[in-house]
């Protein structure tokens, strides 16, 4: 067997036991918390997608489990025009923490809005939230929406800091959470890369003034070691058959 055909072989069989490895999540065993409307799905596998209806105050759908060493992925879109707010994740998540219940409250959000309104531009964020950030729909004066008091702004995504969200348009996300690192992927596209010590906690879905958010097909997989990029087997893959091929080409 020449070498080529060999490397083929070993770039296939790490891409499928690497998709083997994700596993779809039930999401009808997950919290919620605020006053969002949530609704759990079917899509591919049963109840693995989250409906989030209302437009309302800061909410969250979280599986009510330390997360760290996981990695976790689906889809996001938001399926309506008639809006243009926050959507996104929360990461080290505890039941009650949006009202500030807990003295140990600490951790992530990422979030996302469309456009720039009250105080705070479009663009994805990452920031640390340490207390209670319940708040009216739509209050542009709340630390949720102008990112102050419990919510410290941390930095701004690398290529969508400044670029809102579309309508009716799926993007793939991949989160890896650990102990001191959070990786956070829009479309196979680092967004941030966070070093730090991080509270282990939830892994949840985040809504603030946005209707019609679906979160779908989320998987969860061991958080590959720090130095692998790349969270995506198929862009892996990808990325070596282009290579091996170019490499045969020019042999020849």
């Amino acid at each position: 067997m020449k070498l080529f055909d060999r490397a083929v072989i070993f770039l296939v069989s790490i891409f499928v036991s690497n998709s083997l490895l994700a596993t779809p999540v039930d999401l009808s065993t997950w919290l919620t918390d605020g006053g969002g409307s949530w609704t759990i799905q079917s899509d591919p596998n049963p109840n693995d997608s989250g409906f989030q209806s209302i437009n309302g105050p800061p909410t969250m759908l979280f599986n009510n489990a330390n997360s760290q060493g996981m990695e976790l992925s689906g889809t996001i879109e938001v399926q309506t025009t008639g809006d243009d707010d926050f959507i996104g994740f929360v990461l080290g998540y505890d039941d009650n923490d949006n009202v500030g219940a807990n003295a140990t409250t600490d951790y992530i959000l990422i979030d996302w809005k469309q456009g720039t309104q009250g105080g705070w531009d479009a663009g994805m964020a990452a920031s640390r939230v340490t207390g209670g950030i319940n708040a009216s729909c739509c209050d542009t004066n709340s630390n949720a929406w102008d990112h102050n008091g419990n919510v410290s702004f941390i930095e701004r995504a690398s290529t969508l800091g400044n670029t809102g969200w579309a309508d009716n348009t799926v993007y793939d996300f991949d989160i890896i959470f650990t102990a001191s690192n959070i990786k956070v992927f829009i479309d196979s596209v680092l967004q941030f890369d966070l070093n730090d010590t991080f509270e282990n906690g939830s892994f949840g879905f985040y809504n603030y003034s946005q209707p019609s958010v679906r979160y779908a097909g989320i998987t969860e997989d061991v958080a590959p070691p720090s130095s692998v990029p790349e969270p995506s087997s198929l862009a892996l893959l990808g990325l070596g058959l282009a290579v091996l091929s170019f490499a045969r080409r020019k042999k020849n």
